[in-house]
């Protein structure tokens, strides 16, 4: 499931892990706005957020077949 991690600009113990398949990210002016199927869903100042990155579950990968 995709997640997004927040880092707060000047605070560290405000940094937000949001886990929601649904979501997704997309920039307007100086804000970053999450939505949904509904529309949008929340919205952060860019000058509060140093970064956002989005953050996969990592895939389970069988071996490649081994040729013998």
């Amino acid at each position: 499931m995709p997640a997004y991690l927040i880092t707060h600009a000047e605070n560290r113990r405000g940094d937000m892990l949001v886990e929601d398949a649904e979501l997704t990210l997309t920039f307007s002016g100086n804000w970053a706005i999450f939505s949904d199927s509904q529309g949008p869903s929340f919205a952060i100042p860019a000058e509060q957020a140093s970064c956002i990155e989005r953050v996969d579950e990592p895939q389970e990968q069988e071996p490649a077949p081994q040729r013998g």
